[in-house]
């Protein structure tokens, strides 16, 4: 595959870029910051975008508005965000405008520390799916209360939804909480119903209706970022 990292720290960046070329991935541009990323998109058509949600010059949010912009302009490029923090508002910001588009995956830095999670995320991505770090997960599901439909989920409920949005196949869910993967697809029709949302046998579907339902319970406001 081909990638594209825009990360400000030397040694994250450099790390990124010798833990995929190892994978076998061929990284296209590895760049400091977002002044050039639009042209260099253009002209290395990477097929997987990596992003620091902050970058130069004020290391605010400079890479998710990079992300929202490449996500607006190449609604189908895979992208990728890298957190030091659990940033609530700009995750929901996003999941927000991911709609209809290509695959997405946010995760918090220290994943990369575990190369093989971090790989084979890489690979989910890659394959369609979105993957969200669990710890951002928990912090968008804490929200729950704020929509009556998420008051009448079983706590069974719950646990599957939050491996749903961590971008678990149903096999998966089975294989974490010891039970047969037809219980768990019984659990998400279950859950679907009682959001009032349509099951959908597509990972990367089911779990942006989850998270854009959970982001219309109460996220769109500005929330401060949790240090980990």
């Amino acid at each position: 595959m081909r990638i594209l990292i825009c990360e400000d720290s030397v040694l994250l960046r450099e790390g990124l870029v010798r833990l995929l070329e190892d994978a076998g991935h061929t990284v296209v541009a590895a760049l400091p910051d977002v002044t050039d990323l639009d042209e260099t998109v253009d002209a290395t058509d990477p097929e997987l975008c990596i992003l620091d949600v902050r970058l130069p010059p004020t290391f605010v949010d400079e890479g998710i508005r990079a992300a929202l912009s490449l996500r607006k302009r190449l609604p189908q490029l895979p992208l990728l965000v890298l957190s030091q923090y659990v940033e609530e508002r700009y995750a929901s910001d996003l999941i927000i405008a991911q709609g209809s588009a290509g695959p997405l995956g946010y995760l918090l830095k220290d994943r990369v520390a575990d190369v093989s999670e971090f790989i084979e995320s890489v690979a989910r991505i890659a394959s369609g799916s979105t993957v969200l770090d669990p710890e951002v997960v928990a912090q968008l599901l804490t929200r729950r209360n704020q929509d009556d439909r998420m008051q009448s989920l079983t706590e069974r409920e719950r646990t599957v939804l939050a491996l749903i949005a961590e971008g678990k196949s149903n096999q998966a869910i089975a294989a974490t909480l010891f039970l047969s993967e037809a219980s768990v697809e019984k659990h998400i029709t279950a859950i679907f119903q009682k959001l009032g949302l349509e099951p959908d046998e597509s990972g990367n579907r089911r779990v942006l209706a989850t998270i854009a339902h959970l982001s219309n319970a109460g996220l769109n406001g500005p929330q401060t970022g949790t240090n980990r």
